[in-house]
């Protein structure tokens, strides 16, 4: 049972089609290559947080997490804090992202080029494509889950739901870019941080912050507040995750995508620096949805895959209406993740695995097309 109604199907499909219109809208101001690749360097510190929020925060980062607070308590924001602090690191210091804004590069291949020869910055872009790809196939399938579960939408319309979505995306993201790309998570991240104040007040309210603790200290003890000690987690899981923040930090062609496209260096880092925060949220939040789930739903209502379980308390706990919002919240995260990974690896496509191809000699029209 859900409680996703027509009323709430229509909310959904208004603010879709509003996100498509205006990324469309926007393609007039998308000359050349650099303004389709990094916005023709022009990034501002706000544009740059909501952006990069937006990108990084999709339906499967809030399932995951979602389970990490259901099977580990409020330790399971643990990635999330090691990526705040990584983010905050690197944005102080400008620790390898100065040089890399500095050096006027459009990918991270590109740089490699100019250290290691023509042939590792081919090789280096055909990794980095393969790996995205193959993560953004995950997050398609996880994002359907998440619809069947929450809206009770029927499996078998799954996959035309997700192409139909994705042909959107790909429609706004072609035609205007990085600029198109910008535009639109600004008002993703103003619907995503509606929809996660709005469940999480609700928590707030109706299961209440004692009865959140008190599932935590009943079902994990010590460990549900303190990863060193969770039998799951441990000194060695925080070190692994420690070095997956950095370097994710470091070299995910799409965090490094906005330092790229930046004004300049300071205004790269400053990104980072506001960002930060927003990574510890990403993680708790949606935690604490993972917790509630916990507290008000049985295993037998679960099931075996616990990743199921904050959709499955979602499509009761939200009423109608406000199911809608939350719906078209969750979309905008995914959205925003769909575009800058497609923007991403085309870029890499175009800029560093064509390179031998175009040498930097074709001309703008045919560079964008």
């Amino acid at each position: 049972m859900s409680n996703f109604s027509f009323i709430d199907g229509s909310i959904v499909g208004l603010y879709i089609v509003i996100v498509i219109a205006v990324g469309v809208a926007v393609r007039k101001y998308v000359l050349k290559v650099d303004q389709f690749l990094v916005a023709g360097r022009e990034l501002n510190i706000y544009l740059g947080i909501a952006s990069l929020t937006a990108c990084e925060f999709g339906i499967v980062t809030c399932m995951y997490t979602a389970q990490n607070g259901y099977d580990k308590g409020f330790a399971g924001a643990t990635p999330g804090i090691l990526v705040a602090i990584a983010m905050l690191f690197v944005g102080s210091t400008g620790f390898c992202i100065k040089p890399l804004r500095a050096a006027g590069v459009m990918t991270i291949p590109e740089l490699f080029e100019k250290k290691f020869g023509a042939r590792i910055r081919w090789m280096s872009g055909v990794v980095i494509v393969l790996g995205g790809l193959l993560n953004m196939g995950v997050f398609l399938r996880t994002g359907g889950d998440f619809l069947v579960a929450v809206c009770g939408l029927k499996p078998e319309y799954l996959e035309i739901t997700m192409t139909m979505l994705l042909f959107g995306i790909g429609l706004y993201t072609v035609l205007g870019g990085m600029v198109s790309v910008l535009i639109t998570d600004y008002l993703q991240f103003i619907m995503m941080s509606i929809g996660l104040l709005v469940v999480t007040i609700m928590i707030f309210v109706r299961v209440g912050w004692s009865d959140l603790v008190r599932t935590v200290e009943t079902n994990y003890g010590p460990g549900g507040f303190n990863p060193f000690v969770h039998p799951e987690m441990g000194p060695a899981y925080v070190i692994f995750n420690a070095f997956v923040a950095f370097a994710v930090v470091l070299t995910w062609q799409t965090m490094i995508q906005r330092v790229l496209s930046a004004k300049n260096s300071a205004t790269g880092q400053k990104i980072y620096k506001g960002t930060s925060p927003f990574f510890v949220c990403r993680f708790l939040l949606p935690g604490l949805w993972g917790i509630a789930a916990l507290a008000m739903l049985t295993p037998d209502e679960v099931g075996a895959n616990t990743m199921l379980a904050m959709p499955k308390f979602l499509a009761t706990f939200v009423p109608s209406i406000l199911m809608g919002v939350v719906v078209a919240a969750m979309l905008a995260a995914d959205m925003s993740t769909d575009a800058s990974y497609m923007l991403s690896w085309g870029g890499v496509i175009y800029n560093d695995i064509m390179a031998p191809f175009h040498k930097g000699k074709w001309s703008q029209r045919k560079g964008l097309m």
